[in-house]
């Protein structure tokens, strides 16, 4: 049988979340996308915008390290443009587009599975360990939303010497009922033949009327999204409109995350966060529509080095909806770490990455 989620666990599983108190820049209503360039992964390539480091806000020195950010199911590298931006006071910033997503191909073949959503992440995290400058050759601090979280998940199981922390905001973790806000026709995805239905049925909604079921279903407060960032997302949504494959990387990805719910041992979600070794932060909005907030406390009681924030009245995209006390608790984590000794972790991490090792598929 599938690992399923600890039915009980302590109400506030995982340490108390330690708010930085890191002076950030102000944010514009409405920033503009980070550019972004393509690099090769195994299979293809992938789109990756990038953030550059700016520094403590008063411009004196201050640490620089590299993060990595991983958006969720239907999303994309954009999804990060103001949590990157607050960031930036400390890292250098990557938002990679999955395969099939943002402005990625689709990967060989059109095959859509967590497996290779992973590997497309371990490739591009060993890429950015690469690059020379400040930080090169050390772990890269990882970010993940709902889709991307439970990748991240994976990918620091499995590769930990490339991950020097973990966060995980609303990840799709494995459940074994529908959610509310999903229509249980979304179980016949396992159906063969049906993705390809479910895709000409998106295909026939309107980039308005994609972007207002979006933000009814992922924003715990939609009327609090500004008309600058709607007609910014309808125009996102326009382009991704006019690549042939964006339905079908939709449906397949979702029939290839409900899949993923029935994997055992090692492949389980669940068991894999009760083995991370990165110093993790797990952030929930309290009114998810998505992903139930009961799951936040169970899943930072099953991993040993855990924070938790649950944010009130935020919904699925908590770096969307609130980034400043997003981008503060992804620092009070990292500032915790500050003076630990690391010398070790970066040897290692150095000679890892320059050599590729096996990610399962």
């Amino acid at each position: 049988m599938s690992e399923s989620p600890p039915s009980q666990a302590a109400p506030s599983g995982g340490s108390p979340t330690t708010a930085s108190t890191t002076p950030l820049p102000p944010l514009k209503s409405v920033l503009p996308p980070w550019p972004g360039e393509e690099i090769p992964v195994r299979g293809g390539q992938v789109f990756v915008r990038s953030t550059p480091w700016t520094g403590p806000v008063d411009g004196s020195d201050g640490p620089r390290e590299r993060a990595l950010y991983v958006h969720g199911l239907g999303g994309a590298s954009t999804n990060w443009t103001d949590l990157a931006a607050l960031l930036a006071v400390r890292f250098d910033g990557w938002a990679v587009d999955l395969p099939g997503f943002g402005r990625s191909q689709p990967p060989p073949r059109g095959r859509y599975s967590i497996g290779g959503h992973v590997r497309a992440v371990v490739d591009v995290l060993e890429h950015i360990g690469r690059q020379p400058g400040a930080a090169a050759g050390r772990p890269v601090h990882l970010v993940g939303n709902s889709l991307g979280g439970l990748v991240s998940v994976l990918v620091a199981s499995r590769r930990p010497d490339l991950v020097a922390s973990l966060t995980l905001i609303s990840p799709a973790m494995p459940v074994y009922r529908v959610p509310p806000a999903f229509s249980r026709a979304l179980l016949l995805l396992l159906v063969p033949g049906m993705p390809s239905l479910a895709a000409r049925r998106i295909g026939g909604l309107s980039p308005e009327d994609s972007v207002r079921a979006m933000v009814r279903m992922c924003f715990g407060q939609p009327s609090h999204v500004s008309p600058e960032r709607l007609e910014q997302a309808v125009q996102e949504m326009r382009e991704r409109a006019e690549q042939p494959w964006a339905d079908h990387a939709l449906t397949h990805s979702m029939r290839g995350l409900i899949t993923s719910y029935l994997k055992v041992g090692a492949a389980n979600a669940w068991r894999a966060a009760r083995a991370l070794t990165p110093p993790t932060l797990v952030l929930w909005g309290s009114k998810d529509r998505l992903v139930d907030p009961r799951l936040a406390p169970r899943l930072a009681a099953v991993i040993p080095d855990s924070r938790l924030l649950v944010l009130d009245d935020v919904g699925h995209v908590a770096m969307l909806e609130a980034p400043e006390p997003t981008a503060r608790a992804v620092l009070g984590l990292v500032e915790s770490m500050d003076g630990k000794d690391s010398a070790a972790t970066c040897r290692e991490s150095q000679a890892a990455v320059g050599t590729p090792r096996s990610v399962r598929r």
